[in-house]
């Protein structure tokens, strides 16, 4: 069994992380407001993370475990493997740290989110694919002695994480439910174990893409597993594997998990810029589309239903495409 992180691991994480990030709002909408889906009757509270320095939530556990790296690990720097969104926090943690970054991205990745990484003046390559990719970071890590960031794996990571759940808390009377997208599970795990922590008969559901459904099968297994092929346009939730740490924590802490397909995070990015003028990602849009979709016969009836935001880099062209507007 994996150590989990505690409620004062948690909140000692968070007196680190302070001076570097935000403490992002929450949006309110009580039933009948959601003009898009009025016959929705539960009240739903947004953790905006779509705010967060960065543009997502990632900053936090970038920060979390690079705080903790030791003077001479300092000085090597650091690398990273990513499409998006961890290069630009691992990027940004190095800036505010004063540490070199070298990132290796997919040449698929959006150029928004790349001119962004290097804005916060990391070095980045480019690789062909995930698997090349990651063999170039251990490359960089066996030549350079440079320390490895991941995007959602290890204990520090999660506690990062768990620093965004211990602070909705705070933020919001009591909670119902809450639900939270899934990519890796890094966020899903520190949501989870900070929340049910705290609020033991609050009910933690993950929203997955059915066509990155490595964590909904891991489940399954009984132990994490690899996929062989992944296709969603939420490329912010496609690592194509579990891996064991977050999967022990989200399967202490997690009540439930759903599959969201492509159309509805495309209708769901359609209702949130009509209806709360948020211009998201796809993996944004996740959790809501749960919400109002497998998940709605749990979550109707009056109760009160956090959605976690996770986050936004997109540019106008890519969200022109994908939204149903």
């Amino acid at each position: 069994m994996a150590d989990i992180p505690t409620l004062d691991d948690i909140r000692a994480t968070r007196e680190q992380l302070r001076p570097y990030i935000r403490t992002t709002p929450c949006l309110e909408i009580k039933p009948g407001e959601l003009a898009s889906d009025p016959s929705f009757d539960s009240t739903l509270v947004f953790k905006l993370e779509l705010f967060q320095l960065t543009g997502s939530f990632k900053a936090r556990g970038a920060l979390a475990v690079m705080l903790n790296l030791t003077l001479e690990q300092r000085t090597r720097g650091v690398t990273a493997v990513s499409a998006g969104n961890h290069a630009i926090a691992v990027a940004y943690a190095a800036s505010v740290l004063g540490l070199h970054a070298r990132v290796v991205m997919l040449k698929s990745a959006n150029p928004a989110r790349v001119a962004l990484a290097r804005s916060y003046g990391a070095e980045i390559e480019f690789a062909e694919d995930g698997a090349s990719a990651f063999q170039r970071v251990q490359e960089i890590q066996n030549v350079e002695g440079r320390s490895f960031v991941h995007p959602f794996e290890g204990a520090r990571t999660v506690l990062g994480t768990a620093s965004l759940g211990a602070e909705f808390l705070e933020q919001t009377q009591q909670l119902d439910a809450v639900v939270i997208a899934v990519g890796g599970g890094g966020l899903l795990a520190g949501v989870a174990a900070a929340m049910k922590q705290a609020a033991p008969r609050l009910r933690v559901y993950g929203a997955e893409p059915m066509g990155a459904d490595s964590l909904s099968r891991s489940f399954a297994a009984g132990k994490p597993v690899t996929l062989e092929r992944v296709s969603t346009i939420a490329d912010s939730l496609a690592p194509p594997m579990a891996t064991p740490y977050t999967f022990e924590v989200c399967r202490q802490f997690v009540d439930g998990l759903v599959l969201v397909d492509d159309e509805a995070m495309r209708r769901t990015m359609g209702i949130m810029f009509r209806d709360l003028k948020l211009a998201v990602e796809p993996a944004g849009a996740a959790a809501l589309a749960a919400v109002l979709g497998p998940l709605r016969a749990q979550l109707s009836g009056g109760r009160r239903v956090g959605v976690v935001v996770c986050g936004s880099n997109i540019d106008l062209e890519t969200f022109h495409r994908y939204a149903s507007l």
